[in-house]
């Protein structure tokens, strides 16, 4: 079993002393973020333990305790002791679902997860069918498809429609449980609230996706952490994830063109601001402000590209960097459990 990583006094990244060891390595990891949900964990490991015992040792549960002010840290602790697949996790601080996500990934061990919410909106029985396609090497990332009424149906609609539109994803519900192989983990940016768009950048890396149905159910107690104000964040993450996926290994292909195009039109705009003066003998002094607003903002336009061609060569050494770092340590898990 591997140490879990070290965090510094910033991040207040704390495990339970109370995990059992387990003797085997995990197929599943079910990552739980949880904020505040002290009335729901345990009736959620309950109905998680009744789900698994058809297969032993296959899945092990990490919760996430997200900054909670209730009493959930210390149930957790109290179930790890009653649970030997439970793996309690706690950030001092709320940091967002990504970073739960995040943290629980990096204290997992299972080749396939699981992002599952703790509020009980979805039954761990369904985990199993979620992560089949996965297990049965028919499928990189399953996303569920919610069936049943919920108070944001009409929000979720217009996601899954615009997502659909702009990144031409064939799956009807983005917003969901979701099951996905480790290997998605390793190539997601560590965004705020970029986790909704996991499936989206799966599948532009070439994961293969599909879709189960997920029964919806009121959640259990507590409240939804979901605001309104949630809807116009929501969308400039659409826009930023369409610019990084479209634009971030090319820059220059959107900056370059935009500051070629508007440099010529400044050039255009000048011959023919010459040309009148000198045939027509009338100057236009609108005309030369055109030219020279067209040619500066071309000239930032292109040289903001060359910039962001010099940043994008960065970011793919270091994803190189960060690719070799992760494969040498699966190696060394390897030695170390032979």
């Amino acid at each position: 079993m591997t140490s879990p990583p070290r965090a510094d006094a910033g991040q207040r990244l704390k495990g339970s002393s109370a995990l059992q060891p387990v003797a085997s390595r995990p197929d599943v990891s079910v990552l739980v973020p949880a904020k505040d949900e002290a009335e729901n964990l345990p009736l959620f490991m309950e109905q998680a333990r009744a789900a698994f015992a058809a297969t032993p040792g296959r899945y092990e549960v990490v919760v996430i305790d997200d900054g909670s002010v209730d009493d959930s840290w210390n149930v957790l602790q109290r179930l790890a002791s009653e649970y030997p697949f439970l793996r309690p996790v706690r950030h001092g601080v709320r940091r967002g679902i990504a970073d739960a996500l995040r943290t629980g990934y990096l204290h997992s061990r299972g080749s396939v997860l699981v992002f599952y919410p703790a509020d009980l909106q979805y039954k761990p029985e369904d985990i199993p069918r979620l992560v089949a396609p996965i297990l049965e090497g028919r499928s990189d990332i399953v996303t569920g498809y919610k069936e049943g009424k919920y108070e944001k149906a009409f929000v979720s609609g217009i996601y899954n429609s615009l997502s659909r539109s702009l990144f031409k994803v064939n799956v009807r519900d983005l917003n969901s449980v979701k099951a996905y192989r480790r290997e998605v983990m390793d190539a997601l940016p560590n965004r705020p609230d970029w986790h909704r768009y996991m499936v989206v950048m799966a599948a532009a890396d070439g994961f293969s996706l599909s879709e189960v149905s997920v029964p919806l159910y009121p959640r259990n107690a507590g409240q939804s952490k979901f605001g309104i104000g949630r809807i116009p964040v929501g969308v400039l993450d659409m826009l930023a994830v369409w610019f990084e996926l479209r634009f971030a290994r090319k820059p220059l292909l959107l900056f370059g063109v935009l500051g070629a195009a508007l440099f010529i039109v400044g050039v255009i705009v000048g011959i023919v601001a010459i040309l009148w003066r000198v045939i027509g003998g009338v100057g236009f002094r609108p005309l030369v402000n055109l030219v020279e607003t067209c040619v500066t903002v071309g000239s930032v336009f292109f040289a903001t590209g060359l910039l962001g061609e010099m940043i994008a060569a960065q970011r793919a050494e270091l994803s190189q960097l960060r690719s070799r770092i992760e494969d040498l340590s699966r190696e060394r898990d390897t030695t170390a459990n032979r």
